[in-house]
C-alpha cells in the first residue's frame, strides 16, 4: 500500500473530535472579566470556515471587511484555551483595521479544550499531544486558504499569537520565510525538547530571518527573565531585526481582557507596538 493510500486509511479510522469550533469561552478560562472586550461583526464578513488539510478538514474562525479586498492576512494562533470568544474577539479587531485574519483550531485533531476545567488537564491531554510538524502544515493550508478565497492577499502575511501560541509565531516565522513579520505575545522561548516539540525559540533564534516582535511581562511567573535575556542575547549576536519589549511588573496574559491578568496600559501599548511593527515590515 503506497502512503496516499495509508494516509486515506489513517483518515478512514478517525474522525477529528473538534469538528466545529466551542461557542462562548472556554470553560476553564472562567469567571470572565467585566472589562472583557466585544467588538462588533458590523461592517465586517466573520464566521466559521473549513480548511482542507493534509487528512480532512479542520475548522477556524474568520473575519475581513464586507467590501474591499483583498486584505493584507494575519494569522491569529490561539492560547491554550482554543480559539474560544476572546480569539475570535481578536480576529474581529483585525478585520476592522483592514486585515482578513484567521485562526485556526490548531488541535482539533487532539480534543475539545473548551469543555474542560482546569488547564492542567488541558495541558496532559490535548496540548501535549499536539505535533509542531502538524501544527507548520496547518498553517500552511491556512495560508493557502487565504490566498485561493481571493480575499487574502498572502503577499503580506503576518501572524500573531498569545501563550501557546506566542511560541507558535516564533517557531512558524522560521518555518515559512514568506511571513513578513510576526508578534508573539509571552509566548515560551525554552522548554523540555521532545519528539512532537523538537525545538524552541531559543533553538532558531540565530538563524530566523522573519523579524519577530515578541511582548513579555516581566513577573511571568510562567516565563524566566533568564530566558528572556537568553534569547535577547541570541538575536542581538546573530543581527537579527528581532525584537523583544518586556513590560516590568506585567503578569502573564496580560493581553486576555477578559482575565484578571489583564493590564490595559500594556495591553494597548502591545497594540500600537504589534501594528507599527506590520507597518514597518510590510504586513499593512
Amino acid at each position: 500500500m503506497n502512503e496516499e493510500l495509508l494516509r486515506k486509511a489513517e483518515f478512514n479510522r478517525r474522525t477529528f473530535v473538534m469538528t466545529t469550533l466551542a461557542a462562548g469561552f472556554a470553560l476553564a478560562a472562567q469567571p470572565i472579566s467585566a472589562k472583557t472586550i466585544i467588538t462588533s461583526s458590523q461592517g465586517l464578513v466573520a464566521g466559521e470556515v473549513k480548511i482542507p488539510v493534509a487528512d480532512g478538514e479542520i475548522p477556524a474562525y474568520q473575519a475581513m471587511p464586507a467590501k474591499g479586498g483583498p486584505f493584507p492576512v494575519v494569522l491569529v494562533i490561539q492560547e491554550i484555551f482554543g480559539v474560544h470568544e476572546h480569539i475570535k474577539d481578536v480576529c474581529r479587531r483585525f478585520a476592522k483595521q483592514g486585515y482578513l485574519a484567521i485562526a485556526p483550531a490548531l488541535y482539533a485533531r487532539q480534543g475539545d479544550v473548551s469543555k474542560m476545567t482546569d488547564i492542567q488537564e488541558i495541558i496532559t491531554k490535548v496540548v501535549s499531544k499536539v505535533p509542531d510538524a502538524q501544527v507548520f502544515s496547518d498553517l500552511d493550508a491556512t495560508v493557502d486558504l487565504a490566498n485561493k478565497s481571493g480575499k487574502g492577499n498572502t503577499s503580506k502575511l503576518g501572524i500573531t499569537g498569545f501563550c501557546w501560541g506566542g511560541r507558535i509565531v516564533w517557531m512558524y516565522a522560521a518555518h515559512n520565510p514568506k511571513v513578513k513579520a510576526g508578534v508573539a505575545w509571552y509566548g515560551p522561548l525554552t522548554g523540555e525538547v521532545s519528539e512532537l516539540r523538537p525545538k524552541y525559540p531559543v533553538d532558531i533564534a540565530s538563524s530566523l530571518k522573519v523579524p519577530v516582535l515578541g511582548l513579555y511581562g516581566g513577573s511571568d511567573e510562567s516565563i524566566p527573565l533568564a530566558s528572556i535575556e537568553q534569547m535577547k542575547k541570541i538575536l542581538k549576536e546573530a543581527g537579527s531585526a528581532s525584537e523583544i519589549v518586556v513590560y516590568p511588573d506585567t503578569p502573564h496574559g496580560f493581553h486576555a481582557d477578559y482575565r484578571p491578568t489583564f493590564r490595559k496600559e500594556q495591553a494597548e501599548d502591545g497594540d500600537k507596538r504589534l501594528q507599527a511593527w506590520f507597518k514597518k515590515y510590510g504586513v499593512s
